[in-house]
């Protein structure tokens, strides 16, 4: 039987956080606060990172397949985007205007993504949802946008709605992902008025099941949103050059009319882009205003152009697949080794477990589950999330799965020793 492993030593970290609150309200981090964890658990303050593994300010080593929430897609601290990212700042990399690396990059995006005929780098995958959305209504002239899964932070699509005027959370509807039927209802709910139909291939709701599409599924969203007159966008902020080197609409053939990218696209540089056919992103022309100070900033960029050759010639969206697919399949004997009640899902550069509430469970122990597994997988030196599913880096080793699968094994043999599963 596994053993528990004590608490980690976080002076540091825990003390950075009361500086950090002092400082900034709650210590704002984002979604990385210490809640979005187990409190008092995890590390909240790092100091580096190598191959797949970050160290905190204490001096713990954890094998990280969260990946920083998903940019890290070959791993930290990769050499050769380091040499070409400093070669950039000898030169400068923030000027009045752009440099010759920007054509590079687009006509980069434009060999590899099927639906790219024109490209637009903006910075942060909200910053490229939004675009999207906003090109869909100057090209269409409708306003009210129809959604599936998280989309970023900014107002037509945050999920706390504090802040937000009613007015402008009135143009923005929700259909559940899977269900054809959800999405029909809703397009003729808003007849005549929907710009766009914006969606994540992938489903990937918070703290849910990750969901790969359901045969047939993104074929008929998309018969579906043309028949209305609506653009189509794919939200690849995630799935980008995990779930293929031309992103999901690549690996499930579907190609949509628009589609962002963000995260992997430079190995954790912050760039990201909207993509898609010529005669909708033209009317960024004149009709549509984009700007940002920063838009010529060229360290992104040459980070980017080489991540994406690296990823090419490795082949690494293959070898990430490959690794997961072999990940997900132990994911799936542990659980049923085990009996656990709990749901192995994802796609295989995006694995993930979700905790089943039993019917009448009013105690919600699954929740109590929950957080003894995570308690005990990050002792172990695995660095995961309860709410956001997990990534495959290209550096991960076999070594590190293999060890990230015994800490998951030992640490759901614990958990139901202490709240067993009803049988």
């Amino acid at each position: 039987m596994a053993r528990e492993y004590p608490k980690l030593k976080l002076d540091k970290s825990l003390a950075m956080f009361e500086e950090a609150k002092r400082l900034s309200p709650g210590g704002i981090m984002g979604i990385r606060r210490p809640y979005n964890f187990v409190e008092g658990e995890y590390p909240i303050f790092l100091t580096h990172g190598y191959s797949g593994h970050i160290v905190d300010v204490d001096g713990n080593d954890y094998i990280d397949v969260l990946c920083a929430y998903g940019p890290i897609i070959l791993g930290y601290n990769e050499p050769e985007i380091n040499e070409v990212v400093k070669a950039r700042i000898d030169k400068g990399f923030c000027f009045s205007l752009v440099q010759p690396v920007q054509n590079e990059f687009k006509q980069r995006i434009i060999d590899m993504v099927p639906c790219a005929e024109m490209v637009i780098p903006v910075k942060t995958g909200s910053d490229a949802t939004s675009l999207a959305v906003r090109i869909a209504r100057g090209y269409t002239d409708k306003s009210v946008i129809l959604r599936c899964g998280y989309h970023g932070w900014h107002d037509w699509c945050v999920e706390v709605h504090g802040g937000v005027p009613e007015e402008t959370l009135a143009l923005t509807d929700e259909f559940e992902y899977g269900d054809i039927a959800s999405l029909e209802e809703k397009l003729d709910a808003h007849k005549g008025k929907v710009a766009c139909v914006i969606i994540t291939p992938v489903g990937h709701p918070l703290a849910k099941p990750v969901q790969a599409p359901p045969p047939g599924y993104l074929e008929a969203v998309k018969e579906l949103t043309h028949k209305h007159g609506a653009v189509l966008i794919f939200d690849e902020i995630r799935t980008g050059f995990r779930a293929s080197l031309g992103g999901a609409q690549e690996r499930y053939g579907v190609t949509p009319d628009l589609a962002t990218f963000g995260k992997a696209v430079a190995n954790g540089y912050p760039i990201s882009l909207v993509a898609g056919k010529k005669e909708i992103m033209s009317v960024c022309e004149k009709k549509v205003f984009v700007s940002s100070t920063f838009f010529p900033n060229s360290i992104e960029m040459v980070a980017a152009l080489k991540c994406t050759e690296i990823l090419k010639r490795e082949d690494v969206p293959n070898k990430i697949w490959e690794r997961g697919t072999k990940f997900l399949a132990e994911l799936e004997k542990i659980v049923s080794d085990l009996k656990a009640p709990v749901r192995v899902s994802g796609i295989p550069p995006m694995p993930f477990l979700t905790f089943e509430q039993a019917p009448g469970d009013p105690d919600k122990t699954y929740k109590l589950r929950r957080e003894y597994f995570y308690t005990q997988t990050i002792r172990r030196g695995l660095f995961i999330q309860p709410f956001h599913h997990w990534y495959i880096a290209y550096r991960h080793t076999d070594e590190d799965l293999t060890r990230a699968l015994t800490a998951i094994r030992e640490s759901m043999e614990l958990m139901l020793e202490k709240y067993p599963a009803k049988q």
